[in-house]
């Protein structure tokens, strides 16, 4: 099997607060050409678990590995994140965002990106700063998707973006990434991105509660995977 993103007893918590884990012991593994779902409640450790994977957090306990490596400068080579947040500077142009990332990111393919942005009606003069929430995410999200990526994070990719827009950036999604790479989103919008998914993670006060493929969990709940996950987490205060 072809492992691309592996924990083993992953575990974090922040200085001082040992008695409370964001992350306390999870296990998975994601293969190449898998599509997954990172669900669970705000506050369930989702962020933090992308952010572990992207080299961006160290583990307080266990083990991240992508490809095999522990994450730091040869993974992020193969890593394409997304943020819960845009983050280019503001007072960039598209243009300039598309330079930055020619510089940085060795595989990723300026050609797609401009097609991808055209689509959605964005202009290689438009300003960042006169953007919607909605359209920094739409063009994050095609830089994103226009690298050649081993692991792709993406957390709350559609989160902002308006429901005419969705199914346009899922099939981005999906006509974006090869089958040797894997593919990790977090998101809320379950109903919106479950016919995307082939395999669903359950997070809850930082443990996996839940874990299998899309079709599996269907078949085994009797429910679709947005039903289940309002089932599972009808009593947290948090969704």
């Amino acid at each position: 099997m072809n492992e691309i993103l592996a924990c083993r007893g992953l575990t974090k918590y922040y200085d001082g607060m040992r008695e409370k884990h964001v992350l306390d012991g999870v296990d998975i593994s994601i293969p190449a050409g898998r599509i997954v779902g990172l669900l669970g409640p705000n506050g369930s450790g989702k962020t933090t678990l992308i952010k572990l994977a992207a080299g961006l957090l160290a583990p307080s306990d266990g083990a991240v590995l992508v490809c095999g490596m522990v994450p730091g400068p040869a993974t992020r080579a193969l890593t394409a994140y997304l943020p819960d947040k845009p983050v280019l500077p503001r007072n960039l142009r598209v243009r300039d965002a598309l330079e930055l990332y020619r510089d940085f990111f060795a595989d990723f393919h300026e050609e797609k990106a401009t097609a991808m942005l055209a689509d959605l009606s964005i202009n290689p003069t438009d300003k960042l700063s006169a953007m919607s929430k909605g359209t920094l995410e739409k063009l994050h999200l095609a830089l994103t998707m226009s690298r050649s990526a081993k692991l792709y994070l993406l957390d709350e990719p559609i989160g902002g973006v308006d429901p005419a827009a969705r199914d346009y950036i899922l099939s981005t999604i999906i006509r974006n990434y090869a089958e040797d790479a894997a593919l990790v989103l977090s998101t809320h919008l379950i109903g919106d991105i479950e016919n995307v998914l082939d395999d669903a993670l359950f997070l809850q006060n930082g443990r996996v509660v839940l874990a299998g493929s899309v079709d599996a969990l269907r078949e085994e709940h009797g429910k679709s995977v947005d039903a289940l996950f309002r089932e599972v987490f009808q009593c947290s205060a948090n969704y």
